[in-house]
């Protein structure tokens, strides 16, 4: 073998020893990154915009690989988790799902319905109500003409309390006469009559609110005691 066939060995063997260094150094960097990182898990990110109430199809979500340990406790990894769920609040496009952000459709008895109204999350809530609790629905209305006096009504009585959801920040331009600043979606499992009561009271009284029942109390009152007006308070 003369020297430039040396030379010509040493060169390769020194390539070869390169490749392997520098082999072995991504294999460090590939090891020192998944050390760092983790295992990755199957998340679900919202297709579009879901709306509160709604039921859940796995069509509204596609799946997502991340890092677990970038994934919440309450992060959703198993589409099966959404069998028989509705939202809670409104799901924007891009956000993860969370298990915080969906509950159980709740049951209805025959001859009811499901309805969600706005109540002030100062003065209908106040954090005491929740699934479960018995209310009833008072609403005050201005009078009908000028002069009239301003009434409060019963609209609903032993109102049944289906879910409470997150308080929402209400948009200046929602309704240019609205006081409340914050307000919180209720659910109710109501009759027919009912339902359209409450809804009415939602769009045309001034403010709607919710009187918690105690349990065991009696729920019913007379037709006489339904309007209250100022004027005839003795």
């Amino acid at each position: 073998m003369n020297s430039r066939q040396r030379r010509g060995v040493i060169l390769l063997i020194l390539s070869v020893l390169c490749a392997l260094g520098a082999f072995a150094g991504v294999l460090s960097v590939i090891h020192d990154v998944n050390s760092k990182i983790g295992p990755e898990v199957a998340a679900y990110r919202v297709r579009s915009e879901v709306k509160p109430y709604t039921a859940l199809t796995a069509d509204q979500f596609e799946k997502v690989s991340m890092p677990e340990r970038w994934l919440s406790g309450n992060a959703v990894t198993d589409l099966r988790q959404i069998r028989g769920k509705i939202a809670v609040t409104t799901l924007h496009p891009g956000a993860l799902l969370q298990t915080d952000m969906i509950v159980d459709r709740p049951a209805l008895q025959p001859g009811q319905q499901e309805v969600a109204i706005m109540i002030d999350a100062a003065t209908g809530v106040a954090g005491k109500i929740t699934p479960g609790s018995r209310v009833n629905v008072y609403a005050t209305f201005e009078g009908k003409k000028q002069g009239d006096p301003d009434q409060s009504k019963i609209i609903v009585t032993n109102a049944r309390v289906l879910d409470v959801g997150r308080i929402t920040a209400l948009e200046p331009d929602r309704d240019k006469n609205q006081q409340a600043t914050e307000a919180v979606p209720i659910t109710f499992a109501l009759s027919t009559l009912d339902a359209q009561r409450i809804t009415y009271a939602e769009s045309f009284a001034q403010r709607v609110r919710l009187a918690l029942v105690a349990p065991g109390s009696e729920t019913s009152v007379p037709d006489k005691d339904r309007t209250y007006e100022l004027a005839t308070d003795k």
